[in-house]
């Protein structure tokens, strides 16, 4: 299936934004037909499906539709329910996924159909905000990625922004009030079956299930005033139309200049660079959030110096350092110890002992899809030794892995039946790059 927007859907959505842009005040009236378009739908669930994911309440996977049902089917029915205003969505499905501290996080998973919905409609309204959205904002935002808001950290801090308000929002995603975020999205769309389906989404039940695997209600319906859950199609956009309020703040009061501080934010994870006092900056941050009844968490969000200490930001360690020549100062990203110590945990975990009966071309798959994803993250800036770290682990691990599979218990005569070069060649495990891709004298 190709995921290059169809030209009729990107003409659309190109004049959708065009007009936001050249029109800041307007609010569009006529969107929701387009919503239940053939064409529409049917990309929506290309892109759906290129994204993967868990079936929700209803169990239903891809492999159900398409030999079940038909594709042409369900999205003719869903068109028709979405025409006829008959469209309900299904509970969302929680999930719990484990968090680096120990704690949980609570993913929720939409049924396929919901997702296809929203998505649906994500593809009309997103062009409309994209035209409002701050340059500072790179959230899961089209042609903007997390190292661009790494590079614009790096530029700050190479300016001087070098006193950092590393910010930590107390349950974003759960605290989110709906009256206020239907009303934001109401300054742009006054579409009432827009906004409709938009608030069904909002109170839909939540579903979760006890260790016993009986399923019960944890959250969401029509009394919930609070909350988008994490796993939707639409919630981050959503989201990222809420918080906008700080960026618009931010730039309409001309923060920047007048305090000296720069907000770079990539969804809910955001830091003030401040090349002056942080006291007011911080200050104006929680009047702003105050206001939009959200809460700093006070535990984790810390005051740094960067020219004394690192801060993390979207899975890096950014610092300012000194180059060992020049003795210039720069900005130093690379990645933090915790990814670090995650990808070597997981790398870990896939050559362990209990897993000699996997096949070995399973066990060497799984580690290169594992470190090739890691790679093209973080390869990137000043990340040389961490790469070199990650390389020598996988290297280890798999040697040891295959010293396991045959019996072999001398270290030495493991090294040398299994030697570096062999496990590349022979057994085709994947070469973590150890040159950062950035031109710099400090890379």
């Amino acid at each position: 299936m190709s995921l290059t927007t169809p030209d009729v859907i990107r003409t659309l959505q190109r004049k959708l934004y065009t007009k936001a842009k050249q029109e800041p005040a307007y609010r569009f009236y006529a969107l929701y037909d387009k919503v239940w378009r053939a064409d529409i739908l049917m990309f929506a669930y290309r892109l759906v499906r290129a994204n993967k994911g868990s079936p929700g309440v209803d169990g239903m996977d891809f492999d159900d539709i398409e030999q079940k049902i038909g594709i042409d089917r369900f999205l003719s029915e869903l068109a028709q329910d979405l025409k006829d205003k008959t469209y309900h969505p299904s509970p969302v499905r929680r999930v719990m996924i484990p968090k680096a501290d120990g704690s949980l996080r609570p993913l929720g998973i939409p049924t396929i159909r919901d997702r296809v919905a929203q998505m649906a409609v994500k593809l009309i309204i997103e062009p409309i905000f994209e035209a409002d959205f701050c340059p500072n904002s790179y959230g899961f935002r089209p042609k903007k990625s997390a190292h661009d808001a790494v590079d614009e950290i790096a530029d700050a801090l190479h300016q001087g922004y070098t006193k950092v308000i590393d910010a930590d929002l107390s349950k974003y995603f759960d605290s989110i009030p709906h009256d206020k975020l239907l009303a934001v999205v109401a300054e742009r769309i006054v579409d009432s079956a827009i906004l409709h389906v938009v608030k069904l989404w909002l109170k839909a039940p939540v579903i979760g299930e006890d260790e016993d695997g009986t399923k019960k209600n944890v959250g969401g319906g029509k009394a919930n005033s609070k909350g988008t859950p994490q796993g939707g199609v639409i919630s981050p956009l959503l989201s990222n139309c809420y918080l906008h309020l700080l960026d618009r703040i931010w730039e309409k009061h001309q923060l920047r200049w007048k305090l000296k501080a720069r907000i770079v934010r990539y969804a809910d994870d955001f830091v003030v660079l401040c090349a002056g006092a942080v006291d007011a900056p911080l200050d104006a941050v929680r009047h702003v959030l105050d206001r939009l009844d959200l809460t700093l968490n006070e535990t984790k969000t810390r005051i740094v110096d960067a020219r004394q200490e690192s801060f993390n930001f979207l899975g890096f360690a950014i610092r300012v350092s000194k180059g060992l020549k020049t003795g210039k100062s720069y900005p130093h990203v690379c990645p933090a110890p915790k990814s670090l110590a995650k990808i070597k945990d997981r790398i870990t975990q896939l050559t362990a002992r209990e897993r000699a009966p996997i096949p070995l071309e399973d066990i060497v798959g799984s580690m290169n899809a594992t470190l090739r994803g890691w790679a093209n993250y973080f390869h990137y800036r000043n990340s040389n030794s961490v790469l070199e770290k990650v390389k020598t682990h996988a290297e280890e691990r798999l040697r040891t892995h295959l010293m396991k599979r045959h019996k072999v218990k001398d270290r030495g005569i493991g090294q040398g039946r299994f030697p570096s070069q062999q496990l590349y060649a022979k057994y085709g495990l994947y070469k973590v790059p150890t040159r950062a891709g950035w031109k710099s004298a400090h890379a």
